[in-house]
């Protein structure tokens, strides 16, 4: 039992220790870098271009939905490659390949909807 409770105290050190160096690190560089803020650094800003307008601001949806298409496009083509590996194992090769043909058949019917609703047309 001495050993079993033995193993989280070398855990919970190795935190402390980690925790530590990066405390010792932030403070470090809270005291060794110049700090002289003007007008100017505290002013809002993006790209480097002063603020002009309201804060409020419209942003297109349809943006956000070439971002979502994108992720999972780009997230089905990682689950390929595994597959493409598992294909070519003995035993492995009818099945794999059914199951990515039916993969596959979701990513189409999914992209066909979206033709269909009309997100893929960049207007």
């Amino acid at each position: 039992m001495r050993d079993y409770f033995h193993s989280y105290v070398v855990v919970v050190v190795l935190l402390l220790v980690g925790g530590g160096i990066v405390a010792g690190a932030l403070a470090a560089n809270r005291m060794l870098r110049p700090h002289r803020p003007t007008p100017e650094k505290l002013t809002t800003y993006e790209c480097g271009v002063d603020p002009v307008g309201g804060d409020w601001a419209q942003s297109y949806v349809r943006y956000y939905v070439f971002a979502y298409l994108y992720v999972v496009f780009a997230v089905d083509a990682v689950f390929l490659f595994p597959w493409a590996t598992v294909f070519s194992a003995p035993g492995y090769g009818l099945t794999t390949l059914g199951e990515m043909f039916v993969f596959l058949g979701f990513l189409a019917a999914g992209l066909a909807y979206a033709g269909k609703k009309g997100v893929l047309s960049w207007v």
